[in-house]
């Protein structure tokens, strides 16, 4: 898997100081889960942050920010990529940190498999 590890060495320092962070390989890079929930990824040099649909639409306005396309090109309504140029800059980085751990308390978590 080839992924920003500089970028996910900023964000597990962003984290660092929460209670419950776990680390998962996905996404073709690795996700930090916080109470157990998706919350910030890095998949490739992006950054995917769970926001939430209230913040899409401000988010979307942001030329380096993509919404995802899950399967049969579906719309993810809580899921943004955010390219290099839209976290390059600490005062960035920490917005979209703080978006995704804002979202995170609404967020469902994921069905465990049995």
């Amino acid at each position: 898997m080839a992924y920003n590890t500089k970028l996910a060495d900023r964000i597990r320092e962003a984290l660092a100081d929460l209670p419950d962070v776990e680390e998962k390989e996905m996404f073709r890079g690795v996700c930090f889960m916080v109470n157990g929930k998706m919350c910030v990824c890095v998949s490739g040099d992006e950054m995917l942050c769970r926001i939430g649909a209230e913040q899409m639409e401000t988010a979307l306005a942001n030329n380096a920010v993509r919404q995802m396309v899950m399967a049969r090109n579906k719309p993810s309504k809580d899921f943004v990529f955010v390219g290099e140029e839209g976290f390059y800059n600490q005062k960035d980085f920490n917005y979209w940190i703080k978006l995704a751990l804002d979202f995170n308390p609404m967020a469902k978590a994921s069905k465990k498999k049995k």
